[in-house]
């Protein structure tokens, strides 16, 4: 994996990304979903802040994120370029241009979903609306894989929880966020290869 290769992974994530997203927003009304298999279903819900739904609270807290989103992928952008200046592992290169990919596409929804869309809310979005639901950098996110692993009641001999409804996995995501967590994932379990002692570096090197 080299810097080239890196450019090339990352605008195939994104294209997938975004045509998948623009395929949703324009076929599928809010919560509207299609049930795959048992364990796999296409959801489609809007995550207008971070990870898990979560979100920052007050008046410009959504603004605060995108731009705050805006100087990170900056500095992956840069982490990207160091690194394959510096001949890092592919692992590293692979995994930084995953993280880079998912960062990035789930930064134009924020950006610009808000100006392109209008609501989705009982009906299906149109593109280039002529009365968009938001603002530029006021989009939400969209998402729309969910897998329930498993959705039933719990035991009703369990303290607190018994007798009551669980569902795992229940997220929603979108491929973006998949990008990122393999990327995440393989800084954790290749760590040694993605960040090698001096020694082997100037062994690979040699």
């Amino acid at each position: 994996m080299n810097l080239k290769k890196s450019i090339v992974l990352i605008v195939v994530i994104l294209f997938i990304d975004q045509i998948s997203k623009i395929y949703i927003k324009t076929h599928f009304q809010l919560h509207e979903e299609i049930e795959v298999f048992s364990w796999f279903r296409i959801l489609f819900v809007e995550n207008e802040g971070m990870a898990w739904g979560a979100k920052i609270p007050g008046q410009y807290g959504k603004l605060f994120l995108t731009l705050f989103r805006l100087v990170a992928i900056v500095g992956i952008g840069y982490w990207l370029w160091d690194s394959a200046r510096k001949h890092a592992s592919g692992i590293l290169l692979g995994a930084i241009a995953l993280i880079f990919a998912g960062a990035m596409g789930n930064i134009i929804d924020s950006v610009f979903y808000g100006i392109i869309f209008d609501s989705s809310m009982q009906q299906t979005a149109t593109m280039f609306a002529e009365e968009p639901y938001g603002t530029l950098f006021h989009g939400k996110v969209v998402d729309m894989l969910s897998f329930p692993l498993f959705e039933g009641y719990l035991p009703s001999w369990l303290p607190y929880w018994g007798g009551k409804h669980f569902t795992f996995f229940d997220p929603v995501f979108n491929i973006a966020d998949t990008a990122i967590s393999f990327g995440v994932g393989l800084l954790i379990f290749f760590n040694k290869k993605a960040f090698p002692t001096k020694d082997k570096v100037e062994t690979q090197i040699s």
